[in-house]
């Protein structure tokens, strides 16, 4: 597939590389070493206009496109995975599902605040381990609202998130086919944030455990009809996959560039670690598969802008970039020898990153499953 971005997409591209290398790298470190969110970087990339990359410019937003969006995470995550993180949530866990499924009052309330960066959004969809157990969170309807009560085990970009996508089972009969998605405004007394997550990788990204006790949501709040949380998480989840592979294939970038800087500088035996022919085709590799990845993640951002049909080529770009970055960071970790497993460089960061995004093996094995379902089926869409 050949790839022309448009002027547009190459000025924001570059508007974010800028960004990054300036005002991310010289505290990315930091930020994961202490886990900070790092609020005062989210509020200038609202500014940016990343925050409302894809949020039509009618609500605030800069009315870009799937494209766009894949090449800011990309340059965000090739500095700081957990920056990425944080956006990639927001713009596709909360703005995305809010412009698709809600209704011209939501949109119009909501949207603005999303896209300037003064509301953070969050997402939070829990099932239960067992499928005889009781939904982890249960909507109860009650006079023209409904009751939230239950426990959400991970909510991303919780507790900063202002606005959260939340999943609930409907009583009287709650089960788990019968969801709905609802807009939660946290800042209610009944939303309580318990523990943050621990994570090995994206620190300063943050995810919180949260106890929701008597939350009240207006009927006008839930997003969608009653039974459509299933669907709107699925088709979510599904949109979102292009966001996950493009901080991949950042992650992965940022290994390949710190590998070949380190390969330069590294001198054994006389020479510069590039000088060998094995550290060359190493390196060789690791920039052919970041190209691949790269690629695949782009082509199914065009396919999403266009509208057609592209689950196979966004779970082929999930699969390839992560496994790409978690390939890559080990390898960058290889190339720096034992000062690979130092804090004193970056590389370490990458592979804990890359572990984080990376695909767990059922989740992968289920996606090659559904790739060659769509092949046998005949057809790679």
């Amino acid at each position: 597939m050949h790839v022309d971005l448009s002027d547009t997409q190459r000025q924001l591209r570059d508007a974010v590389r800028d960004f990054a290398e300036r005002r991310i790298r010289p505290v990315a470190a930091e930020i994961d070493r202490t886990g900070r969110f790092p609020s005062d970087i989210v509020a200038e990339l609202g500014r940016l206009g990343v925050l409302g990359c894809c949020i039509p410019e009618t609500f605030g937003g800069t009315g870009l496109d799937a494209v766009a969006q894949a090449l800011a995470l990309e340059e965000l995550a090739r500095v700081s995975a957990a920056t990425a993180a944080i956006v990639a949530t927001h713009a596709s866990f909360a703005a995305w599902p809010l412009l698709t499924f809600g209704n011209d009052a939501q949109r119009a309330r909501y949207l603005p605040l999303l896209a300037r960066g003064e509301w953070l959004g969050g997402w939070g969809f829990a099932e239960p381990a067992d499928p005889e157990e009781m939904p982890p969170i249960v909507a109860t309807w009650d006079a023209e609202q409904y009751i939230l009560n239950g426990r959400c085990a991970s909510v991303l970009n919780a507790p900063e998130a202002r606005l959260a996508i939340v999943f609930a089972a409907l009583e009287p009969k709650p089960d788990t086919d019968f969801v709905a998605a609802f807009l939660v405004e946290t800042d209610q007394p009944g939303w309580r944030a318990v523990r943050l997550v621990g994570q090995i990788g994206l620190h300063g990204a943050s995810a919180a455990e949260v106890v929701l006790r008597h939350v009240r949501v207006p009927r006008e709040h839930r997003l969608g009809v009653d039974t459509a949380g299933r669907g709107i998480a699925r088709r979510t989840l599904e949109a979102a996959g292009v966001g996950v592979a493009a901080q991949s294939v950042g992650i992965a970038t940022a290994a390949l560039e710190d590998a070949l800087a380190y390969g330069r500088e590294r001198r054994a035996f006389g020479h510069a670690l590039v000088d060998f022919q094995t550290i060359q085709w190493r390196l060789a590799d690791m920039a052919t598969a970041v190209e691949a990845a790269r690629l695949l993640t782009l082509e199914a951002a065009f396919l999403q802008d266009l509208g057609l049909p592209h689950a196979s080529q966004v779970a082929m770009a999930r699969l390839v970039a992560a496994e790409t970055a978690m390939t890559l960071a080990t390898q960058a970790v290889q190339v720096h020898g034992g000062y690979g497993y130092t804090r004193e460089f970056a590389v370490e960061r990458y592979f804990r990153d890359a572990a984080a995004l990376g695909v767990p093996a059922e989740m992968a094995e289920r996606e090659r499953l559904a790739i060659a379902d769509r092949l046998l089926r005949g057809g790679a869409s």
